[in-house]
């Protein structure tokens, strides 16, 4: 089974919990035990995980690739948008969360995030569920 979530960014750089929106598609599977499987279909965006008690470590990781990846580098992409495919290509465009017990299994301070590196857009993110 493949889900397709869409969503809206709101920021040029922006990382938004999309946890429940994958807990959610591993729910309606009525999977147990298997594998979730999130990725990405944009050149721009990526997915990762991370904490999710202290909002400053978002805000943190932002502040850092803006800094190391700055949006004006001297790039050569006509687009204009060369930081946000070089921070996309660090991060990766898919990952994956075993899930145990019907549910993901995530530790107690992790969520997953879609990282919006040239926003803000209307995107999505596909989520696959395959069963042990």
């Amino acid at each position: 089974m493949v889900k397709i979530i869409e969503i809206k960014t709101h920021q040029r750089t922006e990382l938004v919990d999309i946890t429940e929106s994958v807990a959610g598609a591993v729910k309606s599977s009525s999977v147990k035990e298997g594998t979730a499987y999130v990725f990405v279909p944009h050149t721009t965006a990526a997915v990762t995980i991370n904490e999710n008690a202290d909002p400053d470590v978002k805000r943190d990781i932002l502040m850092e690739m803006n800094k190391v990846i700055p949006f004006e580098g001297g790039y050569r992409h006509a687009e204009g948008n060369s930081a946000a495919h070089i921070k996309s290509s660090l991060f990766g465009a898919g990952l994956t969360v075993i899930i145990g017990g019907g549910k993901l299994l995530l530790g107690t301070w992790q969520s997953i995030y879609f990282c919006e590196f040239d926003g803000p857009r209307s995107r999505s993110f596909y989520v696959k569920i395959q069963e042990d």
